[in-house]
């Protein structure tokens, strides 16, 4: 759907009559900006550690059954759960990634995993720093 704006002014005759009359549009005083979003593994980050927090509380019994409440898969659920196994550090930067614009995000998911697969947080951090932006 395209939609046009224009201002319009109408003005009464001496007849009568009324007459419209376009007037110029007004330019824009800032061009549009990009739109942003928050990287993805950013928002699945947080979700890891939130729900971390409600099984620690126990507002949930266990992974099995947040997989459930939320129509996710267990193997899903393992896989979101296990980035709160990255370093402090690597979790602090990723949760503080810069918005994108754009589809491509500059870290994605999967070299996450692997990077939580490490257990050495040592390693990790080598890791990281090869892949952040």
């Amino acid at each position: 759907m395209i939609s046009v704006k224009r201002r319009i002014e109408v003005k009464n005759t001496s007849a009568g009559k009324r007459l419209v009359v376009a007037t110029q549009a007004a330019t824009p005083a800032e061009p549009p900006q990009p739109e942003t979003r928050v990287p993805s593994v950013s928002k699945l980050l947080a979700l890891a550690i939130r729900f971390e927090e409600q099984i620690r509380s126990g507002a949930v019994h266990d992974q099995s059954a947040l997989a459930r409440r939320l129509k996710v898969t267990q193997p899903r659920m393992t896989q979101i759960m296990n980035l709160t196994l990255l370093a402090p550090a690597i979790q602090a930067q990723v949760l503080s990634l810069k918005a994108v614009s754009g589809r491509r995000d500059p870290v994605n998911e999967r070299k996450l995993r692997r990077i939580a697969g490490e257990p050495c947080w040592e390693k990790q951090a080598r890791m990281w720093a090869s892949v952040s932006p």
